[in-house]
Formats: structure tokens, sequence, C-alpha cells
């Protein structure tokens, strides 16, 4: 295997909890009114320091979405998923953007987010708006 590069991102940063590798900015973010099935998530422009998953068709409460899982460069963490496209037209603002789940990164302040019960979601995408 070859040399790993990470970026270093300046601010305030939503990184990995479990090696905190740094993934996006606090500015990057389009919404927090997001849910998966470990409680929120953010709706996210901009991800460095991914690697991405096969692409697949994926049921959301929103329709029927091409996604790919990411999963931190570092540790292998998966930490949300790309959407690739949508079926419903109303959907397509998400194609070309990212969703970190909350639970599996920490916050700006070095914070966790405690999540949910599994059983309380299913592969949700949901906003709140």
């Amino acid at each position: 295997m070859g040399r790993l590069f990470v970026e270093s991102l300046e601010g305030n940063v939503y990184s990995c909890k479990h090696c905190k590798t740094h993934f996006a900015l606090l500015e990057d973010i389009v919404s927090k009114a997001f849910h998966c099935r470990h409680g929120k998530a953010y709706l996210i422009t901009n991800v460095v320091n991914v690697t991405f998953g096969e692409k697949e068709e994926r049921m959301m409460i929103t329709g029927m979405h091409i996604v790919a899982d990411i999963f931190c460069v570092c540790c292998g963490s998966i930490v949300g998923w790309k959407y690739e496209s949508a079926y419903e037209k109303s959907q397509k603002y998400k194609e070309g953007k990212f969703i970190l789940e909350r639970f599996k990164v920490l916050g700006p302040d070095g914070s966790t987010y405690q999540g949910i019960p599994e059983a309380q979601f299913a592969e949700s995408d949901a906003d709140e708006e």
C-alpha cells in the first residue's frame, strides 16, 4: 500500500470519533435536520479524508436513492454515505452531497452524540422541514 495523505482542515471541524481524522467544516453543513439509524445526521456539501464503498440502490424514507457508503480513510470506520442520484425530482438537491452520521463523528467542540437504539429508525434520510 502507498503512502496515506490526510488533509487537515482549519476552523470548526467534524472529525472521526475513533481516530480524530478531519472530515468536514461547520460551514459546509446544508442541514442538521436529517436522521439515520443512530439518530441525527448532517447533510454536507464537501467531505475530505474518506473512501467510498460500492454504489447501491437504497430505499430511504424519502424514496429510492443511489448511494455509496463513506469510510474514514485512516481507521476504516463507516461514517455516512454519499448521494450519487435520487429518483424523485424533489430529492435531486441531495445529489453529490454527503451524510455524516452524528453518532460516528466528533463535533467541532470535540463533543460526541449518544444516538438512539437502532430499532427506532430504518434506513432514514428524512429531513424535518
